[in-house]
Formats: structure tokens, sequence, C-alpha cells
């Protein structure tokens, strides 16, 4: 069983946007200068990995266009400026991918299906957001999979980037928003060292910020491809399990957020952790809390090898802990064995 079985390749929109031409042309990207958020340093990462990955994110900012870089980047309000540009993404008040604008500062604003403003991130990442994400991925997958991690961080990064950018709802302390933020040059910049002084720290700090959002942004495909390959091989274990509350793992990966999102009755995960041992770990009864579905013996809490043997029954078992939410064996058999004990010790206990 796949977890991607229902997932659908992302509708593409009825126009090329731009740079997807099939010659590859230069192209000047653009957007306001002066204060700067998550939203529009987002928005000029997506483009570097959707047009330009080869090129360098942060002397782009520095320095301006390099020989062999097909993607330019302007921060820029001046308006002959902000007409020639072929990419226009948080400033000049126009929404018209198809000519390259992606702005959302409009009384009439570009909205989700769910009624949820757009930001210029969002936009972009509706129309580039897969191909940076090929662009990002080191290891080959289909398009269903581009599809999937692209929903994936849609909802989990995007989707609050919007918010927070539009007052819906604030990203919070320490979050992304914020390290970008805090890479702003202070507000009496320009009075302390003078206006150009200000204007190469103001452009210092969008580097600093793109790169530390790149940064994050290719962890996250990575991540994301990552937990979708875990999803699939869960399910493929749960389908093989013979005892469907014991799901045993040949390899240590996430586990919790497929067992609630496929609302699995696994009470039990059995995996490796190590050469020479295999642990066994509670299912908490809710996702991410601290308690279990159903907890492992309480004689055995707080015991490791011989006497947790002796009492277990399980010559090779290794440790106990006192929390009675996770244990381990010398084998994956040895473990295997520790998980069926368990429950036939609690069905005991419900029964007495």
């Amino acid at each position: 069983m796949s977890l991607l079985v229902h997932q659908q390749v992302l509708q593409m929109p009825d126009y090329t946007p731009i740079g997807f031409e099939q010659n590859a042309r230069p192209i000047v990207s653009l957007t306001h200068s002066g204060n700067f958020h998550l939203d529009e340093t987002m928005g000029y990462v997506i483009l570097h990995y959707a047009l330009s990955p080869e090129g360098d994110l942060r002397g782009r900012v520095l320095n301006g266009k390099a020989d062999g870089d097909r993607l330019e980047f302007v921060r820029t309000r001046a308006p002959e400026r902000i007409a020639a540009a072929d990419l226009v993404f948080d400033v000049g008040a126009v929404h018209e991918p198809v000519r390259g604008r992606y702005d959302h500062h409009m009384r009439d604003k570009p909205l989700r299906e769910d009624g949820t403003p757009y930001s210029a991130a969002g936009l972009l990442w509706k129309d580039y957001g897969q191909a940076a994400i090929r662009n990002l991925l080191t290891t080959p997958v289909d398009d269903t999979t581009v599809t999937a991690i692209w929903r994936a961080i849609d909802k989990s990064l995007i989707l609050p980037i919007d918010q927070d950018d539009n007052g819906v709802a604030k990203m919070g302390k320490l979050s992304l928003a914020d390290i970008v933020s805090a890479c702003s040059p202070p507000w009496d910049t320009v009075e302390l060292y003078g206006r150009q002084e200000a204007t190469r720290r103001e452009a210092q700090g969008f580097a600093n910020a793109a790169f530390a959002v790149a940064s994050h942004l290719t962890n996250t495909v990575d991540r994301v491809r990552a937990s979708l390959k875990a999803a699939s091989r869960v399910l493929q274990a749960y389908e093989q399990a013979q005892d469907k509350r014991i799901l045993v793992m040949e390899t240590g990966m996430p586990t919790e957020k497929v067992i609630f999102e496929h609302d699995l009755p696994v009470v039990y995960v059995v995996s490796p952790a190590g050469p020479e041992q295999w642990n066994v770990k509670a299912v908490p009864p809710v996702r991410g809390d601290f308690g279990q579905r159903v907890s492992l013996p309480e004689a055995w809490g707080g015991l490791e090898k011989k006497a947790l043997a002796e009492i277990s029954g399980v010559p090779d078992a290794v440790f106990a802990h006192p929390a009675r939410f996770i244990c381990g064996a010398g084998s994956r058999q040895g473990a295997i064995d520790m998980a069926r004990l368990a429950l036939e010790i609690d069905a005991a206990e419900q029964k007495a």
C-alpha cells in the first residue's frame, strides 16, 4: 500500500510561467527595497531554485548578476524598473502571473480556495514551487512524489507565510519569520552611518536572510521526501503484520505521524536501535502525548538485563524504561516477544 496512491499531480496553469519558455533567456526578477520580510525573501529563494539554482544566491543580492547566471535580482521601488522587469513580486500592485506580476497588496487580493489571502511567496510557490523542488532534490522521484512534497510544504510552510504576511495569524516567536526580521538593520542605521552604508547593510541583511531561508527550504524538501518514503514503508509493514497491534520496522524511521493519520490500531512499534539492540516503543493515545495506548508491564519498569530477562522470560531482554513507554532486547525476535508478552499481560489484567 502506498501513501501516494490518492495523490494527484497538480494541474498546471494554462500559461507558461515566465522563465519556463523553451529558450532559457535571461530573467530580471524584482521586489521592493527597504524593510524586508519572510514573504519576499522566500519568493526570491523559490525563484532562485526554480530558475537558476547554480547561481550565487547571496552574491546575486550583493553584487548583481554574474556571468553565466540567467537570473538577475533587483530590489527597488522605482516605477521604471518595475515596469521593465520580467518577474515582479510583492510590489507593483498587480497580480497577473501570465505577465510575471505577483503582488498581493490590492483591494481585491488573490485568495486561496479557503479564502486565505496569498502572499507573494504563496503566489510564486503555485507557479514555481514544483520546479524548485525538482532542482533541490538529489534523489530522483516521480511527478506524484514531487506533487506530494509540494502539497506538504504548501500546508506546513507556505500557508503560514500567507497568513503571517496578511495579518491573519502570526507565525510566532523564533519562527522563520522572526529569523528573517532579525537580519534587518536597526531602525537608526541611517542616522548612525549614513544612507549609503545603511543601503549596503540592508542588502547584506537580505542576503543573510535569503541564505537562512534557502537552508530551511532545502532541508524541508529533503525531510518531507524522507517522510513520504517512511510513510510508504510504514503502511507496507502494517499490511504485512500478523498482529496489527505490533508494527515491526526493519529500519528506524518516523512512524507516529502515519499511525495517527491513517488511524492504525498499532500499540507497539518494534525497530532496530543499533547493531545489537531492537526496541519496543509504545504508541501514545494522542499524537505527541507522553502516555501510552498500552503501557509496558508494571513489573518490568526500571529493570535491566538479568533481572528483566528473569521476570519477562525473554532471555536477551536489555532494559525497560521506568516510565514503561519503551523497552529493548538484543534481537529482533526478542523485541517482538516482549511486545507480544506485554499485550498478553495487559489482556490478563483487563480480565482480572
